[in-house]
């Protein structure tokens, strides 16, 4: 789905309604609820055994024991989907993983997500689903969060862990790295079930739009139908609007 970030006009539309795992596309939702929370950014998290993944068995660079400042946790999970990094965040807000899952659904229905659905704060679970039409809302939502437009968009990182090793990250969105896209919010996604997922905010032709992009089968899929809905746009302009159900 393409729309205009500032009216919403619908540009194109395919399967919209779809409902749909999001894999880590879930992790822009994990960052509003950590922000909505106001935990202080600046307190240590230590990664534990719980935040091992035991679902998808994938791998960490964090290994247990290691501590990070909430804010760097968020902008690995939102940078670099760092799932240890999320798994992390949502164990160490007020109740636990359990009151941060219902903190992600309530979250949910305010924006009026209503075929979305969240069971972790990684997207490691299928069951984490939703649509591109809820996803829409949930990009635009987050752009307003000034900290996650920032890690989404950031092409590297160095986090220093307390130990004083430092780990060097890229974005997950090669987007990001090209000069010739301006980007104010993205995030991508994948487990087998989701296929390749990518969420972005950009400005193409002067006008700013979100576009979400869904079950992609191929490893590059997602990033060549970016460039060529980019493409599109620049060469028809507004008056040609492409939909499909």
């Amino acid at each position: 789905m393409v729309v205009r970030h500032d009216d919403g006009q619908l540009l194109y539309s395919k399967n919209a309604n779809a409902v749909v795992p999001i894999a880590s596309i879930t992790k822009v939702m994990t960052a509003m609820v950590v922000l909505d929370a106001r935990l202080p950014l600046s307190d240590y998290v230590t990664i534990s055994t719980d935040d091992i993944d035991d679902l998808k068995g994938t791998r960490s660079r964090l290994k247990v024991g290691s501590r990070l400042t909430r804010e760097d946790l968020l902008r690995l999970a939102l940078m670099a989907s760092e799932n240890r990094a999320a798994a992390a965040l949502t164990r160490a807000y007020p109740g636990g993983t359990r009151a941060f899952v219902a903190a992600m659904n309530e979250k949910a229905m305010q924006l009026g997500m209503y075929r979305s659905h969240f069971v972790d704060g990684t997207g490691l679970s299928s069951e984490n689903v939703s649509t591109a039409r809820d996803l829409v809302l949930m990009v635009k939502a987050a752009y307003e969060y000034p900290l996650i437009r920032d890690f989404t968009t950031e092409s590297a990182f160095a986090v220093e862990l307390s130990t004083g090793r430092k780990l060097q990250y890229r974005n997950s969105n090669r987007l990001v790295h090209n000069d010739g896209w301006d980007i104010g919010l993205s995030k991508t996604g994948y487990i087998s079930e989701a296929g390749r997922c990518l969420v972005m905010q950009a400005v193409i032709s002067g006008t700013p739009l979100v576009m979400v992009l869904l079950d992609s089968q191929g490893r590059l899929t997602r990033i060549g139908d970016a460039n060529r809905i980019r493409k599109w746009i620049e060469g028809t302009g507004w008056r040609a609007v492409a939909t499909r159900p």
